[in-house]
């Protein structure tokens, strides 16, 4: 699958939501949108009704990463303009347990942080656990997006991309630049080289 970019609001002006999300419009491949609610991971950022204002208004579609307790009962809510479904896998947690899993699932989103904050570096732990969730997943025309959030930036985004990511999420990178557009584009450049020369995509040809 082609590199996509997917800029964290996190990371964003909460009350310029709208113009945030414009800011990026032109040149993203969707909005991330982390929904925690201080009980499953612990911070506090935003809710349904956030998310339902903001797709009144944001041209992209919207990556909702559900951190909270309770997903039986929120995610319908969360899933009922359309949507497609992800797995998220801690740092700590293998991918392997979840193989079965892949048919069913359309992206597996690998945390390269402990989730609950912005602007953490990456760990260099997640790499291998890449690497694996690549072979299983498949190569470039595989049917199930894989996802890395956290630490995503200039210095990071190649190694992962080579590792075998193909879609990258971006807070800080994106919303703490002076251009954010300019800031998407180059780490989509930066990922579009890396993938070009990975090994799991020469492997294919």
């Amino acid at each position: 699958m082609a590199v996509q970019i997917s800029p964290s609001i996190l990371s964003a002006d909460f009350a310029r939501l709208a113009d945030e999300a414009a800011a990026v419009a032109a040149v993203a491949d969707w909005l991330h949108v982390d929904v925690m609610d201080n009980h499953f991971v612990p911070n506090l950022t935003l809710g349904l009704p956030v998310v339902q204002a903001l797709l009144k208004h944001a041209t992209l579609p919207l990556d909702c990463h559900l951190m909270i307790e309770e997903p039986d009962r929120w995610a319908p809510e969360y899933a009922a303009a359309g949507a497609r479904a992800g797995l998220a896998v801690n740092p700590g947690t293998a991918v392997e347990p979840y193989q079965d899993l892949l048919p069913e699932i359309d992206m597996l989103l690998l945390m390269t942080v402990e989730p609950g904050f912005g602007g953490q570096p990456f760990l260099d732990m997640v790499l291998p656990k890449l690497r694996r969730a690549r072979a299983l997943v498949g190569g470039r025309d595989a049917a199930v997006w894989l996802q890395v959030d956290g630490g995503v930036s200039e210095e990071t985004i190649e190694r992962w991309a080579q590792a075998g990511a193909d879609v990258f999420v971006a807070g800080s990178a994106v919303y703490g630049s002076e251009d954010p557009a300019r800031a998407v584009q180059a780490l989509r450049a930066q990922a579009e080289r890396a993938t070009a020369h990975a090994a799991w995509v020469r492997q294919e040809r």
